[in-house]
């Protein structure tokens, strides 16, 4: 059985960035589950599968279909209960929940002033018009006039992880002392902004760094499979 899981990526289909898609790599990665990551354009994702979504990730597994983040950790959690957990229980999902939306409500909205002209440039050309319209339109604004504000909002960026700094002092992973669903989560808004830009979020010693780090380097390096967008642009 052939397990699909289709991402979000720029013209150069190999980097692909998806912070979503991204969390759920590593959770497929952390149940020990197989699996083939289809790239897509932004322009691309009507297409799939005959019009079946209109986001992603979308992961097919078999006969099973299941879209959103969330919703496909809770699944492989369901169909796999046999491989390591994701939640570890009610608590741990509850916990994840809580995560989910600190960084889509605190993270996610900094990181995209931070990165979406860098994001517009790795785009193909017919990807471009549909980011620029759809994202001037949101921001009410044009994409340069948000990335002017990049600068502010990067000097802003580190009292945003405070409360994930302070968890840190008291054990390696958001999960414990083994990281679970909810880390992938966090893992995911940062190597969102890994991959897009070239200007680093954190310093080498913020103990988020540290952390960083230590989810880069699981799953036999994972999430090093794509180099950071700094790396990429100096070799």
């Amino acid at each position: 059985m052939t397990r699909l899981l289709y991402g979000l990526c720029g013209e150069d289909r190999a980097r692909r960035f998806s912070p979503h898609v991204w969390k759920v790599e590593m959770a497929l990665a952390h149940k020990g589950l197989d699996c083939r990551v289809v790239p897509l354009g932004f322009t691309d994702i009507p297409k799939v599968e005959g019009g079946a979504t209109k986001m992603v990730p979308y992961l097919i597994d078999g006969d099973q279909a299941v879209v959103d983040s969330f919703a496909i950790a809770q699944y492989l959690d369901a169909t796999y209960p046999d491989r390591p957990t994701l939640f570890a229980g009610e608590g741990g999902r509850a916990t994840a929940r809580f995560v989910e939306a600190f960084s889509q409500t605190v993270l996610h909205p900094a990181i995209t002033r931070m990165i979406l002209l860098d994001i517009h440039d790795r785009l193909g050309p017919e990807d471009r018009a549909y980011f620029r319209k759809s994202r001037e339109a949101a921001f009410g604004k044009s994409l340069e006039d948000v990335a002017a504000a990049a600068p502010a909002e990067r000097a802003a960026f580190a009292d945003k992880l405070n409360p994930l700094r302070y968890l840190l002092k008291k054990q390696p992973f958001i999960g414990g002392e083994t990281p679970l669903f909810a880390d992938y989560i966090v893992f995911g808004a940062l190597q969102w902004a890994r991959i897009v830009s070239p200007q680093p979020l954190l310093e080498p010693d913020d103990a988020v760094s540290g952390w960083f780090e230590r989810c880069l380097d699981l799953h036999d390096g994972l999430g090093r499979a794509i180099p950071s967008a700094g790396t990429a642009e100096a070799a």
